[in-house]
């Protein structure tokens, strides 16, 4: 991925019964405040945001996913309807372990790969990676609880330990858990986008700022 001409990207990020929350929110913000802030200097809107929910009914009652602690998330679409995007977002925690094996998800997964500008796997989202056969002879990090795990799931993957996210492929990344994923969208912003905005989005944030 490299810096390219502006215009509006469509992130799709994927929502499901016990995600992680920052996971999904903090890539979400990331981009979203991206693309407020390139549309507030006068530019294009660098990003816009759906959310794509593993269930049936997105966008109404029956559609709510509803993560860890409690947190609900209404998505925009399900898989089946879900628009065309540049970048598809792949959250993770202890939800992810219900979708190992998931026949509709792995295909999914393995059609957009090949469509988007870039896959981004966060934390315990490598795991579906993984399983829809994505990660095998790449390598990759997740959260490092997590990490015997992806390689027992996926033994041609080589695991990384002690990084905030590594390029896993041409188009695929691969973060650490949590707020990892928050690092791996900034990266991802940079790179599309330019340091500016990227800068831009850290200062609006506020992140990695000290006490």
């Amino acid at each position: 991925m490299t810096t390219t001409t502006p215009a509006t990207r469509t992130v799709g990020i994927l929502a499901f019964d016990e995600m992680e929350v920052l996971d999904h929110a903090g890539p979400y913000e990331v981009f979203n405040v991206a693309g407020d802030l390139a549309e507030e200097a006068g530019g294009v809107r660098a990003y816009r945001v759906v959310s794509i929910g593993v269930t049936t009914g997105a966008g109404t009652p029956e559609g709510r996913v509803t993560g860890r602690g409690g947190f609900t998330v209404l998505p925009d679409h399900t898989l089946a309807d879900a628009p065309a995007v540049d970048l598809l977002v792949v959250p993770g925690g202890a939800g992810t372990r219900a979708l190992l094996g998931d026949d509709t998800l792995a295909a999914f997964l393995r059609e957009r790969a090949g469509q988007v500008e870039g896959l981004l796997g966060v934390c315990t989202g490598a795991l579906l990676l993984a399983s829809a056969g994505l990660l095998a002879g790449r390598r990759a990090v997740t959260h490092h609880l997590a990490s015997a795990e992806l390689a027992a799931l996926e033994p041609e993957v080589e695991v990384v330990e002690g990084r905030r996210f590594v390029r896993t492929s041409e188009r695929t990344w691969t973060s650490g858990g949590i707020s990892a994923g928050i690092d791996l969208a900034l990266h991802v912003v940079e790179e599309l986008s330019g340091r500016a905005l990227r800068d831009a989005v850290v200062d609006e944030m506020e992140w990695g700022w000290g006490s």
